[in-house]
């Protein structure tokens, strides 16, 4: 089969819901004040060392405008990639004051077609394994 590995869990599994919720409010709270508009729904899963957050219904209407031609979805994705980037140690600190967890990695999409964004953070294993 394959190789095994040691977990990497990084919240205690019977109370991996309410750091999920915790998360979630963070990102739509920075969500309405750095990028000045709030997702209408927003999912958080943790996945072992991972934190999976599915944002919907992150573009502003003129956004949506832009997103009907090819040139209009490329600038879109730009500054939006743009924002995010700058913000990156803000998300950081987020997710590690909730987590108590250093953030090794951070990744992000947005999908024009579908007005949603991901967002995946690797974080550092518990010490105690």
């Amino acid at each position: 089969m394959g190789a095994t590995s040691k977990r990497t869990d990084i919240v205690p599994k019977d109370s991996r819901g309410q750091y999920e919720a915790a998360i979630t409010e963070a990102l739509i709270k920075f969500e309405r004040e750095f990028m000045g508009r709030g997702p209408f729904r927003t999912r958080t899963n943790i996945l072992d060392d991972l934190i999976v957050i599915r944002l919907e219904g992150v573009l502003t209407p003129a956004e949506q405008h832009l997103a009907k031609d090819p040139a209009g979805v490329k600038l879109l994705k730009e500054v939006r990639m743009n924002l995010i980037e700058n913000a990156k140690d803000i998300l950081k600190k987020i997710i590690t004051d909730i987590t108590g967890r250093k953030v090794i990695s951070m990744h992000s999409d947005i999908s024009a077609l579908r007005g949603e964004r991901i967002i995946v953070f690797t974080l550092e294993p518990n010490s105690d394994g």
